[in-house]
């Protein structure tokens, strides 16, 4: 069956965000119930959403506003914290910015500026949250507390995005990738004739 760059794209941010969803669900669920009186959180959502954003770009709203859904319905949220951190996680999009700095495979091959990539991502998650609970009323030492709070998370993504680059084409822009994967292909099927010329032995 032969997709359409339209579908895949499709079809490819749908699996990533039931991932998300069902990544976000089962950890919080599983903090509630074994570590109840923690104080730090896990989310897998700054690293899902850094990954689509080498892949899809801006389309990678849809999982920050995802994650941050998924986390408050599961966690009970107040109408407060919907808004919180369903905005403030698209803050992490600001990582976007680094695209026009360096290219995406220069960002994907280099070790340091994936973690500036991942880093960037989670920082702007972070101001967005504070700034967003601020306009509600929050104080400036709010900032501190979310980082501290969260900083797991930021060690989970610099982790799994630096995996993520070790499997072909998962960290990588997937247009990228397709025309790279189409011109392998395309090269495997041109039979290698070595150094005959054609008509050598007629």
């Amino acid at each position: 069956m032969n997709l359409s760059l339209k579908q895949y794209r499709n079809i490819d941010l749908c699996i990533l965000l039931a991932m998300l969803v069902g990544a976000e669900v089962l950890i919080n669920i599983a903090a509630r119930v074994w570590f109840p009186a923690e104080a730090y959180i896990l989310s897998p959502m700054t690293a899902v959403v850094c990954i689509v954003m080498m892949r899809w770009g801006a389309y990678a709203a849809v999982h920050a506003v995802g994650g941050g859904l998924a986390l408050c319905v599961v966690s009970g949220a107040s109408a407060e914290q919907y808004v919180i951190y369903c905005v403030g996680n698209c803050f992490g999009l600001l990582a976007l910015l680094l695209f026009r700095a360096w290219e995406k495979e220069k960002i994907r091959s280099k070790i340091p500026l994936t973690v500036l990539f991942v880093v960037t991502a989670f920082c702007g998650v972070q101001l967005g949250r504070w700034a967003v609970g601020f306009a509600f009323g929050g104080g400036f030492g709010d900032i501190v507390r979310l980082v501290a709070t969260d900083s797991l998370s930021l060690v989970f993504s610099i982790v799994t995005v630096l995996l993520a680059r070790r499997i072909d084409g998962l960290f990588e822009d997937q247009v990228a990738y397709l025309l790279r994967t189409q011109a392998e292909r395309n090269k495997e099927q041109i039979p290698d004739y070595g150094d005959t010329e054609y008509g050598e032995n007629d």
